[in-house]
């Protein structure tokens, strides 16, 4: 027992040897050496895409949903009271200014007409035997045969005569327009609809019998923001110089299958009052419709071009970022350093930032790899103008 007892520390101190012998090792691999081609714990510049920095002329654009309607709705109405004879058209078919449209029964109006040529004969006879009248009566005041009294009677006479000739002849101008309208004509051109009385009904002054739209050109209403104080004031502008023939603001219409339309349209009327339920503006794109493409009532889009930047800089949106002062950008400068440059942001146009202060011509601006970025870190730049890896 007492051997055994003896021999358990020079167990132990043979394990605390050993432990410390390894700790020893573990000590000495940390503090290897470095390798070649680098210095300890620096790593390898971070690889960046650039794009250079151009300027440019750049087109600012807004679109707006609108809806397209005719630029003429006319209601179509009886002017004179009748029967309806016939629909002298087809409904939904093209007609143009002047065409005949129906027919209302011409006999009442035709008995009328000349009702009204014989009360005209009647009131030029009566005319004519006041005038007669009147020669001899002031024949007579002049050679003191008759009093003033008398004479004064045949000139009342007289006229009254022609004033019975006047209302005879404004009656007879009623009666034959009466009957002219007995032919409904189309007031402008344009597409019809449906008739609204069918052939054979009673039809009074003012009856609505159809519509026409006229299709070219055809109108597009759209509401602009409480805020976009530039379209109006561009529209407004060009309303004032249409008299001149010189339309400022141009419009072009997207349609419904996302296409720009071949005719380039105008904004020609922007409304002076907000509406107050919606917060916007009313405004109207006039574009030519010939082939009748574009459908009273359809939904479209009106692309306006706001403004014109001339010499601007665009970069990608994912170029730009955030720093303690606003909006910023970076930089590759000499020997591969990269450098922040605050920037002042205008539009976003086609998925590009426009830039209007803060980057000059040949800039080399970091569009990819930004992340950890710091300045005056050295990169690596992999590609320029879109190229290179990511």
């Amino acid at each position: 027992m007492l051997s055994q007892n003896r021999s358990r520390p020079a167990v132990t101190g043979a394990l605390i040897a050993i432990i410390a012998t390894l700790l020893a090792a573990c000590s000495n691999g940390d503090q290897a050496p470095p390798s070649q081609g680098g210095s300890a714990g620096q790593s390898p510049p971070q690889q960046v895409r650039v794009e250079t920095a151009e300027p440019a002329r750049v087109e600012v654009h807004e679109e707006y949903a609108g809806r397209a309607r005719g630029a003429r709705e006319v209601e179509v109405r009886a002017r004179t009271q009748g029967i309806l004879e016939g629909r002298l058209y087809e409904e939904g078919e093209l007609v143009a200014q002047g065409d005949a449209l129906f027919r209302i029964d011409r006999a009442p109006a035709a008995a009328a007409v000349q009702g009204a040529e014989a009360r005209l004969q009647v009131a030029r006879a009566e005319l004519s035997q006041a005038q007669r009248e009147w020669n001899r009566i002031s024949s007579l005041f002049d050679r003191g045969a008759i009093s003033e009294r008398d004479r004064d009677a045949a000139r009342s006479t007289l006229e009254l005569a022609r004033a019975n000739v006047a209302v005879a002849e404004a009656g007879l101008t009623q009666a034959q327009l009466d009957l002219d309208y007995t032919e409904v004509t189309a007031p402008v051109s344009g597409a019809t609809s449906l008739e609204d009385l069918p052939e054979g009904s009673l039809v009074q002054q003012g009856t609505l019998l159809t519509t026409i739209v006229q299709h070219d050109p055809i109108h597009v209403r759209f509401a602009l923001p409480e805020n976009d104080a530039t379209i109006q004031r561009r529209a407004r502008a060009a309303m004032a110089a249409s008299d001149d023939g010189d339309t400022t603001l141009s419009a072009v219409l997207i349609t419904v299958d996302g296409e720009a339309y071949e005719h380039e349209g105008t904004v020609d009327f922007t409304a002076s009052t907000l509406d107050p339920r919606t917060g916007t503006v009313m405004a109207r794109a006039v574009f030519p419709n010939k082939e009748y493409r574009i459908v009273p009532g359809q939904f479209v889009r009106v692309r306006i071009q706001l403004q014109t930047l001339e010499d601007a800089f665009t970069v990608p949106e994912s170029a730009v970022g955030q720093g303690p002062e606003g909006a910023r950008v970076f930089v590759v400068g000499d020997e591969s350093i990269v450098a922040s440059r605050y920037v002042t942001l205008g539009p976003v146009v086609d998925g590009r930032q426009v830039i209007t202060d803060g980057l000059q011509a040949g800039d080399r601006v970091v569009v990819s790899g930004m992340v950890a970025l710091r300045d005056g870190m050295e990169v690596e730049v992999a590609g320029e103008d879109g190229e290179g890896a990511e």
